[in-house]
């Protein structure tokens, strides 16, 4: 079963008061119906379909008309239509609805029936990649351009960073940040499922923030070894052109350590010499040393 699934089954088992049953059914016909002499729901998931039909039924007094049909993909079990035979005008009034769905004041008048409006958007046309298989991503598909605006301008009520999409004949609705689709979690109640998701989340960046500083310790060691080998070949270079002897003292000893340790870094050298000669020497003054090193190499070229 997929994450999304995971959630719609969580969300649409949630006892909400009356008040946000009609806001979250006002969400779900906006985008799930097919609106004639009938209204028609249609949905995927059984939980989501029995949520519909409890919803109608406690709200309207009435008994849904439920039609269950093999989908057409091969990985669609079934569809699930929930057809309410009832005075359409009546119905969509009672929900708080426009021609485009776009709700009226009172249904989206305190938080808790904002929440249960965006948890009915959900229900009905709301997607959630798995954060284990792929990128964070959650997305809603709707309509029209102008509920969209309005889809998005009540995400971003909560500070959620929404966008919008045109995708086809549609309007996709999105979020790309991993904190953002946890707060959007917590707004519809999905406890198990923000559990799931942050554990996902924090062992993600656990593991990309090891991977960073793995690299950038790793380009360091790169970047030492290859400073060292640089150094290495100046004074090669020195002793094939008879050059070595014009080093003075102190430059020669920087020669012979280098020789000796070719992988150290200029810090390492630095305390490895201060230590073995008993004359401290810093990193810096042992870089200006090679500095020496390499201008009387390249002189000699």
């Amino acid at each position: 079963m997929s994450f999304t699934s995971n959630i719609k089954n969580e969300i649409s088992k949630l006892d909400v008061t009356e008040a946000e049953k009609i806001s979250e059914l006002s969400a779900i016909v906006a985008n799930s119906s097919q609106i004639a002499d009938t209204i028609k729901i249609t949905t995927e998931n059984a939980s989501v379909a029995r949520r519909i039909y409890t919803l109608e039924r406690e709200i309207y007094k009435i008994i849904p008309k439920v039609t269950v049909r093999k989908g057409y993909n091969y990985n669609k079990s079934y569809i699930y239509i929930i057809e309410v035979k009832y005075d359409v005008k009546l119905f969509l009034n009672y929900l708080g609805m426009d021609e485009i769905g776009v709700p009226l004041d009172y249904i989206i008048a305190d938080d808790n029936l904002l929440r249960s409006y965006i948890r009915g958007l959900f229900l009905s046309c709301g997607s959630i990649n798995d954060p284990k298989k792929s990128r964070y991503h959650l997305e809603f598909l709707v309509q029209n351009e102008e509920y969209a605006t309005f889809i998005k301008s009540i995400l971003n009520n909560y500070n959620l960073n929404s966008k919008i999409l045109k995708r086809d004949s549609k309007y996709m609705i999105y979020i790309k940040e991993a904190e953002k689709i946890g707060d959007f979690l917590r707004i519809i109640n999905s406890h198990q499922a923000v559990l799931y998701y942050e554990d996902i989340r924090i062992y993600r960046d656990h593991k990309n923030m090891t991977n960073r500083l793995n690299n950038c310790e790793q380009a360091n060691v790169d970047k030492i070894i290859e400073t060292a080998l640089k150094q290495v070949n100046y004074i090669n270079k020195l002793k094939e052109k008879n050059l070595y002897d014009l080093l003075s003292e102190k430059d020669k000893i920087a020669a012979e350590y280098r020789l000796k340790y070719p992988e150290t870094s200029l810090q390492e050298l630095s305390e490895i010499i201060s230590i073995e000669t008993n004359n401290p020497i810093t990193k810096s003054g042992l870089h200006h040393r090679f500095n020496r090193i390499k201008e009387l190499a390249n002189k000699g070229e």
